[in-house]
């Protein structure tokens, strides 16, 4: 009889523990995700579109969320023409993003660390090409909007084209490693 009681007791510690976690939806339309990746002669910019993701909160505290990114959005700001036409095709093909095999990536968070102010320390599992590899960042939320910077190590996920660090005598056609996202989701 003991045992039920703790067991009922466990029961309504958790379902009430549930009931008070919200979801919220993050609305696609009006978040954004641009990028930057620099290499020796320069660099370049651009976006690339949410599909969907949710935020959960436990009363106003941050606890967890996850995002799935459209990687055929995958377009440079900074060039036009025939140049913006092949800067798109090469971040598209195997070389990079591969996304007509590899249509999204995701993010699921992992852990959250409450830093105050509405900061958070984020740990978080991040897909890209079917490879997954833990991330870290801080993430601000402020009202119905959430924004962070992730800086990306791109060879974690198999994405090696001129990387000066698998590659020699790239010279000015080496390409940084890392990537940076700036995010703003809108809930």
């Amino acid at each position: 009889m003991k045992n039920l009681k703790t067991i009922a007791i466990a029961l309504l510690v958790t379902v009430s523990t549930i009931a008070t976690a919200q979801v919220k939806k993050v609305d696609a339309t009006k978040s954004t995700i641009t990028w930057i990746g620099k290499k020796v002669t320069g660099q370049h910019n651009g976006t690339v579109a949410l599909k969907e993701g949710n935020l959960i909160f436990k009363g106003k505290k941050l606890t967890g969320g996850s995002f799935v990114v459209d990687m055929t959005s995958l377009t440079a700001t900074d060039l036009t023409g025939d140049y913006l036409g092949k800067l798109n095709g090469h971040l598209k093909a195997d070389d990079f993003f591969g996304t007509d095999k590899f249509p999204t990536s995701k993010l699921v968070f992992k852990k959250i660390a409450d830093k105050g102010n509405g900061v958070y320390n984020a740990t978080a599992d991040l897909t890209i090409k079917e490879v997954t590899a833990p991330i870290n960042f801080t993430i601000t939320v402020k009202g119905t909007t959430a924004t962070t910077v992730l800086s990306i190590d791109r060879t974690k996920y198999g994405i090696k084209y001129g990387s000066g660090n698998f590659f020699e005598n790239l010279g000015d056609k080496t390409i940084s490693d890392e990537f940076e996202l700036t995010v703003a989701l809108k809930f």
